[in-house]
């Protein structure tokens, strides 16, 4: 295929300096031949996920960030407390691509079938990096997208669809029969709804605002909690009690709230108790911790019983622990429903430089529910 690529590109690097500031800029680099089994794609939507937050601002206060550099190639700098650079000490020095997924034009292929089978179409891919202009991965990274499918269509088809669909999963194959979701007004979140909705699972939805409230009730979601309400944790009880749910993902993370959900689904198993016991009841509870949302310390409560468990949890991971033939089926559902259950919704499209001014950051990095952006890397492009 005639396609005109330029001898370099553009990428946006996190880098953390020794002094203790963050530093986020435009690197102009060589364009990368693939090999043998990779394709370079020329990248046309990547989403802002939350996890892609952590890598690209890291622990640095956004409150001390100052703006320089030129319209076409700013920086960013932000100052990173001492407690953070503790944290961040292993990437010191590091100058860091950043973006877990994103969907463009596959424009060059390597010699392989695999990868000449994929030159010319639109796909989307998971590797990292996907903020820029170009960018090579191995072909077996890639999903091809449908013929009605834009690139903005299958940005997001790895991160979000994937998580929401390995909750279902580790849902079943821990033997739970529904489940609660906490931040449940997000992208993630109204998935996840669809999902349950469209498997007749039943969900419990946990928000923080009434508005959120009606967002999900539009989707069709019978339980949700609000906990901004006084009369949340009764609410919680009642919804837990009607579901039988024992399992939890929580994208809050530190705070009092996974206990309280741990709290809550005991006093459910309560209700249902043919006998006291001092141990509480013997079904076992769990909630998964996959975001942090809340960096305070983790607190529970005295009145989960003893058969509970927290623990952390990812998406790759997971995937990785139910193999190969598992995770190609779920990829394969998130092709096959894309522009449905998994379609994704964006407040605005921003440009790489677009990424580093001074709004834009103050409304992506806040995280606010309906406020996810889409890059769109071929705004930067002089053609």
């Amino acid at each position: 295929m005639a396609i005109d690529i330029p001898a370099t590109y553009l990428q946006l690097q996190s880098l953390v300096r020794p002094d203790g500031d963050l530093q986020v800029s435009l690197v102009s680099l060589p364009v990368p031949v693939p090999g043998d089994d990779e394709v370079l794609i020329r990248l046309q939507a990547a989403p802002l996920n939350p996890s892609d937050l952590g890598l690209l601002f890291g622990a640095a206060d956004l409150g001390t960030a100052r703006y320089a550099g030129t319209a076409e190639r700013p920086v960013l700098t932000a100052r990173v407390p001492e407690a953070g650079m503790r944290s961040m000490a292993a990437r010191a020095g590091q100058s860091l691509p950043v973006g877990n997924e994103g969907a463009g034009l596959v424009v060059r292929a390597g010699a392989s079938a695999r990868a000449q089978a994929l030159l010319g179409k639109t796909v989307a891919a998971l590797g990292g990096g996907m903020y820029a202009q170009y960018r090579a991965v191995p072909a077996e990274s890639c999903a091809v997208l449908p013929d009605d499918a834009t690139a903005a269509d299958g940005a997001s088809s790895f991160v979000n669809p994937l998580t929401a669909l390995s909750m279902v999963d580790n849902m079943r194959r821990e033997g739970h029969k529904a489940l609660v979701h906490t931040a449940a007004a997000s992208n993630l979140g109204q998935m996840l709804a669809r999902i349950c909705r469209k498997d007749g699972i039943s969900l419990v939805n946990i928000v923080r605002k009434p508005e959120q409230v009606e967002l999900l009730r539009s989707l069709g979601a019978q339980y949700v909690c609000d906990t901004s309400a006084p009369d949340f944790q009764e609410k919680l009880t009642d919804a837990l009690v009607a579901t039988g749910a024992t399992i939890a993902f929580d994208a809050t993370g530190g705070g009092t709230l996974a206990g309280r959900i741990l709290g809550c689904m005991e006093a459910a198993l309560a209700r249902s108790a043919g006998e006291y016991s001092r141990y509480g009841s013997p079904v076992h509870k769990q909630v998964y911790l996959y975001g942090r949302l809340d960096p305070a310390p983790l607190e529970l409560a005295a009145s989960v019983g003893m058969a509970w468990g927290v623990g952390g949890w990812l998406m790759f991971p997971y995937l990785q622990k139910i193999g190969a033939e598992a995770t190609l089926a779920l990829k394969q559902r998130v092709m096959a429903e894309l522009k449905t259950t998994f379609a994704s919704r964006y407040a605005g499209e921003i440009s790489l430089a677009g990424m580093l001014r001074a709004e834009a950051v103050e409304a992506y990095a806040g995280r606010a529910t309906g406020q996810k952006y889409l890059v769109n890397p071929e705004l930067d492009s002089p053609d």
